[in-house]
């Protein structure tokens, strides 16, 4: 594990990452998975509160290619990217093979039905227990509390939390103890998988460009993420890298 501008991400693997999850399942341990990108970090440089989410999460994976990079330059040579959409499929896969109850919640109603089948297609046996799309408020105490029962109930061992950052790592934080499942946040992989949203070409996620790929395709929603936080994140990873970082 290594810290990049206060945050601690590990050092791990697709594998390594799909073992921890399978055997954590099997236990019925409960469990967060945070898939950690420049956007969650910056996030959590500016606020404390969701800082401690990302550091108290069982597992951070370097979703981000400049996560990658910052943690190659600190000493870690081999590390890969561990990018949450990818990491989904991995986990998935070894799920239906060991018949372990998924569950899915987040996205619209719509958008789950078509992740749900392409799902079940893809890899048949797939045992899926849960899905349930909250609304765009926040759950009242009842609501929540039936929510929670509901997917206990349920029986699924691994839920896959798509909510967007930082909505989703806080939920997966403030149900960790409650839900005997392991909580793998994975932003928008709900969106690509089902079909709705493109993903960036393999060689502009390779050169650390995805980003780009998104704000044109969604000016509106993203522009103050990449242009308000990237300039940021290369001045506090510099600073970081040289030993000046003063974490808030």
């Amino acid at each position: 594990m290594m810290s990049i501008i206060g945050t601690c991400v590990n050092l791990t693997s697709y594998s390594e990452a799909t073992r921890n999850v399978l055997d954590w399942s099997m236990r019925g341990e409960s469990r967060t998975i945070c898939a950690a990108n420049v956007h969650m970090l910056m996030e959590a440089y500016d606020s404390v509160q969701y800082r401690d989410v990302l550091n108290q999460a069982d597992l951070v994976t370097p979703d981000g290619m400049p996560l990658v990079w910052m943690l190659r330059l600190k000493g870690a040579k081999g590390q890969t990217r561990v990018y949450g959409p990818t990491l989904m499929l991995h986990v998935l896969e070894q799920a239906a093979r060991e018949q372990i109850p998924v569950g899915f919640y987040g996205s619209a109603p719509q958008t789950l039905e078509l992740l749900i089948a392409r799902l079940e297609e893809r890899f048949p046996g797939l045992k899926v227990v849960y899905a349930f799309s909250p609304p765009f408020r926040a759950l009242n105490e009842l609501e929540s509390t039936q929510v929670t029962a509901e997917i206990v109930k349920s029986g699924a061992r691994i839920l896959f939390v798509g909510l967007g950052c930082p909505k989703q790592e806080t939920w997966m934080a403030e149900h960790k103890g409650k839900i005997p499942a392991v909580m793998l946040g994975v932003g928008a992989a709900f969106d690509f998988h089902a079909g709705i949203k493109r993903q960036s070409p393999l060689i502009l996620q390779k050169l650390g460009l995805e980003w780009l790929f998104r704000l044109i395709q969604e000016p509106k929603r993203l522009w103050r993420r990449y242009l308000y936080h990237n300039p940021r994140f290369v001045f506090l990873a510099m600073a970081d890298l040289l030993g000046f970082l003063h974490p808030r």
